[in-house]
């Protein structure tokens, strides 16, 4: 629950970040950077040994592409939790792991579940269109809620 709570907090910051920095990947370039800075003394804390490259040559070519993952969610996040509301950017987010995260063979109950995690974002976003914004966000985790 912590780590699903930090998403939210992570698309705020990180929106507030790009905001002041002048543009989305400025932010995402830090928050990268911090992450680096933040991993390696836990890594050393763990006496990690140095990984075997030679072992991870050997495995498929798409093995290497989830650090352009991250790069993507972080950037859409800058990007689209200000325009979508922090609630409603997790909602397509989860919608968005639920279709391409094969786990578990689909079957009526996920795909049921799917259509109301879609359902709730579109009306996420009706509600958001409805209201008007009346009062500042001063909180960054909460842009657009």
């Amino acid at each position: 629950m912590l780590a699903g709570a930090a998403v939210p907090f992570q698309a705020g910051t990180n929106a507030t970040l790009g905001r002041l920095l002048g543009h989305p990947l400025w932010a995402t370039f830090v928050s990268l950077g911090v992450s680096l800075v933040l991993i390696v003394p836990v890594m050393i804390a763990f006496r990690l040994p140095l990984p075997s490259f030679g072992m991870a040559l050997k495995g498929p070519w798409w093995i290497w592409i989830g650090g352009a993952a991250g790069v993507v969610y972080i950037t859409a996040a800058l990007l689209l939790a200000p325009k979508l509301g922090a609630a409603s950017f997790i909602v397509a987010v989860i919608a968005g792991q639920m279709m391409s995260f094969a786990h578990r063979p689909v079957n009526i109950a996920r795909f049921a579940g799917l259509a109301f995690i879609i359902a709730g974002l579109v009306v996420t976003q009706w509600a958001s269109a409805v209201a008007p914004a009346t009062q500042p966000v001063s909180n960054p985790t909460q842009i657009g809620d």
